[in-house]
């Protein structure tokens, strides 16, 4: 092994050209921690906003972008002992996905489910603890609720579709084109509202109202989500593409008897996030394992043309995941 690696660098903040193809040094694992020669990493929508200047890693995690990886465990830091030189992970990441090598606490990683590739395991991550932690974790989703979930076709969409489904939910989603549409439907969900051509809120009135609502888009949908939510229902927020400000009738949360939260999953502990792992470990992996959940996939870029992956999602044109292979 070499003393260095290929990794995308952002030059500066802005749009997908500052994201440029450097050499950096290999990083070393440390305590609690493994070095991944990575496979496949993950593009996210945080990856944007860091690359535009507006979402700042921790202090303590590497300036490149990339918070999910796949690939092979290459080294081990002090105490690791539940992974071995030669595993095959896929891993949450505290930053440095788009490159060569990549460390990451070993309590964040997880084997590479039966039957499935490096391509597909690097897109799990991410979505994966997000979905989980906000759908179930905070959300407290159980079968025979109405669940309804903005942006299905995301990432995000395509994976709490699915996994609400498999738990006996009702799932309920929008999206912006037929297409899409029809491929939310696919994946188990009931309803899919086209919100060009439809007012989800008039639609989930008829159903009596979502139990559970997650929301990636903010701005007006905020109050509009709280109009057509269930009595006692719950809205859980993970990004705000329209905005994070909205004017909202707070009568209406206490006669519904409403809960409203939210959460980012990057600033958390190192701790909850393990935690966060296990649960998927011992409830979704099984479900992975036998082929009744998988990761929807887009498109698949080289590391050098990390722009054009940029690119590519913010057109917001994609279905499902998109990935660098490294």
């Amino acid at each position: 092994m070499t003393d260095t690696m290929r990794a995308i660098e952002i030059t500066e903040p802005g749009g997908p050209e500052v994201l440029q193809l450097s050499e950096q040094p290999i990083p070393t694992p440390g305590p609690g921690e493994i070095l991944i020669r990575v496979a496949f990493a993950g593009v996210n929508r945080p990856d944007a906003l860091q690359r535009a200047g507006s979402y700042a890693p921790p202090p303590t995690a590497s300036p490149l972008p990339g918070l999910e990886a796949s690939g092979e465990v290459v080294a081990l830091g002090d105490g690791v002992s539940q992974w071995a030189v030669g595993d095959k992970v896929c891993a949450l990441l505290p930053g440095g996905g788009y490159a060569e090598y990549v460390t990451t606490p070993a309590a964040h990683a997880l084997r590479v489910p039966n039957g499935m590739g490096m391509k597909e395991a690097a897109c799990l991550p991410e979505t994966f603890f997000t979905v989980w932690s906000n759908v179930f974790m905070r959300g407290g989703l159980q079968a025979g609720e109405r669940f309804l979930v903005h942006g299905g076709s995301s990432g995000i969409g395509t994976t709490a579709i699915q996994l609400a489904n498999a738990v006996g939910a009702r799932v309920f989603t929008t999206a912006g084109t037929d297409e899409k549409c029809a491929v939310c439907r696919d994946l188990g969900a009931e309803r899919a509202i086209n919100y060009k051509t439809e007012d989800f809120v008039e639609v989930m009135k008829l159903e009596g109202g979502p139990n559970l609502i997650l929301d990636m888009v903010g701005g007006d949908y905020i109050a509009r989500n709280i109009k057509c939510l269930a009595i006692d229902g719950r809205m859980v927020h993970i990004a705000f593409l329209s905005g994070p400000k909205a004017e909202i009738n707070f009568a209406l949360i206490m006669a519904k008897r409403l809960t409203i939260t939210g959460s980012t999953l990057r600033p958390q502990s190192d701790l909850a996030k393990a935690r966060i792992a296990d649960d998927l470990a011992e409830k979704v992996w099984p479900l992975l394992d036998a082929g009744r959940v998988a990761p929807v996939m887009d498109h698949t870029f080289l590391l050098e043309d990390t722009a054009k992956a940029h690119t590519r999602m913010e057109t917001s044109q994609h279905i499902g995941k998109i990935v660098l292979e490294v």
